[in-house]
């Protein structure tokens, strides 16, 4: 084919298929894939399974070759001249649905061209997009040099065991993109930190429950603290409630939730419930001290509070959030999650978080993952970045970013779409990780057609 020929082949294939696309990402968003119990053949849960199930019994349904890895991951195939691989990765579970819906996460609805459910951007609707990729590629028998693989994990949001696992028993691909992240192509990925920020044994506190959040990687929209107070002499404000509860006050915290790597505009509630303790004086000094540590933490999401802010020529600076808090055996555990730059180390950030709290805090299962970055110059990254701005008309330049994808656990990968940073989200509509998680119809049609373009233009590079 032809460019000219092999565009308008694409144009026609997606506009014949959007129902079906539409139709296929809600038979996906429709199963609840948040990581569960495991179970024989089942290492995330039934959820997780499920998912993977239908999407291989689609994959199936397009004629397209497919294989479970034991319940870990599964993928669709066609095969090349070659016994090189491109692969596409994706993800099938997702974060929990989390508070604020306006409607059943896993009911996928259409509104006003946008697709409203848990996962329709993140990650289920560009697994589907995979899929129609390959299926363009069999349908119109486009030569192939090298086989072309769609991997759908199940583990991504919760640990990625998932594809530790696939690379410990199969071979990884000699290029793989996964459509996790915003166009046009993200080359490098900030490190990940995880652990608890814990108190010291809390004598004879005020505090009598604390709990907040759903997940690490998400900021809480929500968060309830039940203390020893006297609601008669409090008064709400903004984003706090009260409720008398057994002769104690329940204050309820009432943010505005978002993804761990995109921090900027969300309002933690657990930072909120914090200053509120310390402002109305409601806890024991051994309560506040650690409270005022929480309070430096949650006062913003750079880190420098708490002596971690860090910034390099490649990233953005660093961001830390609070994801989750509990009040455990006497101690409060606060949860975090940090995406450092190059010019810090998770170590460091251990070290300082400790140092921060002047002896009221102990970092306990801290673990970290290094930053990750690729040269935007190796030419199946050109090819990708090519085809994106030949479809857009744009002259996009490559970025980094926060997040975390399967990307950085290949030798040469990098994370291409489909969502964009302009995307002005409707009033219906929120992010990936937040309530009611939207994503656009057209720009998802126009994503497809990046990806199928891509995936032929690869077929051109030496691997």
């Amino acid at each position: 084919m032809m460019t000219n020929e092999l565009r308008a082949a694409v144009d026609a294939f997606v506009a014949a298929n959007e129902e079906n696309i539409v139709r296929d990402i809600k038979r996906l968003v429709d199963i609840n894939s948040v990581e569960g119990t495991p179970e024989p053949g089942k290492p995330f849960g039934a959820g997780p399974a499920a998912a993977l199930e239908e999407a291989l019994t689609m994959a199936a349904e397009m004629g397209l070759s497919t294989n479970n890895c034991e319940g870990y991951m599964g993928w669709a195939e066609l095969k090349g001249e070659t016994d090189k691989q491109i692969a596409t990765i994706t993800h099938l579970d997702v974060v929990p649905q989390g508070n604020g819906w306006t409607a059943d996460p896993f009911d996928m609805q259409v509104k006003d061209g946008w697709m409203i459910g848990r996962g329709v951007a993140d990650d289920k609707g560009p697994s589907v997009l995979c899929l129609y990729a390959l299926k363009f590629l069999k349908d119109h028998n486009i030569p192939l040099k090298y086989n072309v693989r769609a991997l759908f994990g199940a583990n991504e949001e919760t640990g990625m065991q998932d594809v530790d696992y696939y690379l410990e028993h199969y071979p990884a691909p000699d290029f793989c993109f996964s459509p996790d992240a915003e166009f046009p192509l993200c080359n490098g990925e900030k490190g990940g930190f995880n652990g608890y920020l814990v108190s010291n044994k809390l004598e004879n506190g005020n505090i009598l429950e604390f709990t907040g959040g759903v997940a690490h990687n998400v900021v809480p929209d929500r968060a309830s603290c039940l203390v020893k107070a006297d609601i008669s002499k409090l008064s709400e404000c903004e984003g706090i409630t009260l409720e008398e509860e057994h002769g104690a006050v329940r204050i309820r915290g009432w943010g505005k939730g978002g993804h761990a790597a995109m921090p900027q505009n969300t309002v933690n509630s657990i930072g909120l419930i914090v200053n509120y303790l310390l402002d109305n004086n409601l806890c024991t000094e051994q309560e506040n001290e650690f409270l005022r540590y929480l309070r430096k933490l949650h006062s913003n999401t750079d880190g420098s509070g708490v002596g971690i802010a860090a910034t390099d020529h490649a990233f953005d600076p660093l961001t830390i959030i609070g994801g989750m808090i509990e009040l455990k055996d006497g101690r409060l555990w606060q949860d975090v999650d940090s995406r450092f730059p190059t010019s810090i180390t998770g170590e460091t950030i251990k070290e300082r978080l400790e140092a921060a709290g002047n002896g009221c805090v102990t970092v306990e299962q801290a673990s970290w993952r290094t930053p990750f970055y690729i040269s935007a110059d190796a030419a199946p990254i050109q090819a990708l970045l090519q085809t994106y701005n030949e479809v857009t008309g744009e002259d996009a330049k490559p970025f980094t970013m926060g997040g975390g994808t399967y990307a950085r656990h290949f030798p040469r990968a990098v994370s291409f779409g489909p969502e964009r940073m302009d995307t002005v989200l409707p009033p219906f509509g929120g992010p990936m990780h937040g309530a009611n998680e939207a994503a656009n119809i057209a720009l998802m049609m126009q994503a497809l057609k990046i990806y199928i373009l891509s995936l032929v233009k690869l077929q051109e590079v030496e691997l």
